[in-house]
């Protein structure tokens, strides 16, 4: 299946600093490519891939489920391994749960981690119905685009197909067991008006990592899709400045890119 226009992943071959940036759930690589972007102009290696089932139409997303888009970053994060001296990982939504168990499961391999409105777990009395309800429902309505700033939309599906959304509340819980396990700094970057994300799936990622350097920025001008809105300058900004602290020469490579 064609994958949409502007759904594409992204692929940037820059300096020995590499960093994974992990989409949504429903999403595609358009919502986080002008993050992307602008870490490739500041001499950054970037991977921005596209999850498989993702970027096309709901009905191809239908057959995958966590165990596929895990493995899409798993693939890409042991690249960037290759030939880069320090890789971090980030990701929006469901992405910043991707981001957050690779992690757990690469431990120094990841230099940091970097998460907007990650999502921890499907909240609601919807819940608790999906593994029977998605035997009788093909899909329920979609999330995306909930941007605050006008004339900005997120290219994602109109419809969520329900055995998906039981596989992706699966891998919640799965990775909310191993965040005990995330041991590298962390940057949380949150949207206290998110209409897709509560506030309480940042505070429990915040209470179960075991990272001692963390930080958390809230983003108040913005809505769930914080990297497409009001606030995505402050996010690029503040993962630039994080990844630099921690990787000394992604400053030098930053002023000679002119960022």
């Amino acid at each position: 299946m064609a994958v949409l226009p502007g759904a594409e992943p992204y692929r940037h071959e820059g300096g020995e600093v590499g960093v994974l940036l992990c989409h949504g759930f429903t999403g595609s690589p358009q919502s986080l490519r002008p993050w992307a972007e602008y870490l490739a102009e500041r001499g950054l290696t970037v991977s921005l891939p596209l999850l498989p089932g993702h970027g096309t139409r709901w009905e191809d997303m239908q057959v995958t489920g966590w165990q596929d888009w895990y493995a899409e970053v798993d693939r890409e994060l042991r690249a960037l391994g290759e030939r880069c001296a320090q890789v971090f990982v980030a990701g929006l939504s469901m992405g910043g749960a991707l981001a957050l168990r690779l992690a757990a499961k690469h431990g120094d391999a990841v230099s940091g981690v970097i998460v907007v409105n990650p999502a921890n777990k499907v909240h609601g009395l919807s819940a608790y119905a999906l593994p029977v309800a998605r035997h009788l429902v093909r899909t329920t309505k979609g999330i995306a685009s909930d941007i605050a700033k006008p004339g900005s939309a997120e290219l994602g599906y109109d419809r969520v197909p329900l055995h998906c959304a039981h596989s992706v509340r699966t891998f919640f819980r799965l990775v909310d067991g191993e965040l005990p396990q995330v041991t590298q700094p962390l940057l949380l970057l949150r949207s206290p008006q998110d209409h897709v994300v509560p506030p309480a799936d940042s505070a429990r990622i915040l209470s179960r990592v075991s990272s001692v350097d963390v930080r958390e920025v809230l983003l108040e001008q913005s809505y769930h899709v914080a990297t497409l809105d009001h606030d995505a300058e402050r996010i690029f900004e503040e993962s630039l400045a994080f990844i630099g602290r921690l990787a000394p020469s992604v400053g030098k490579e930053g002023t000679t890119a002119g960022g």
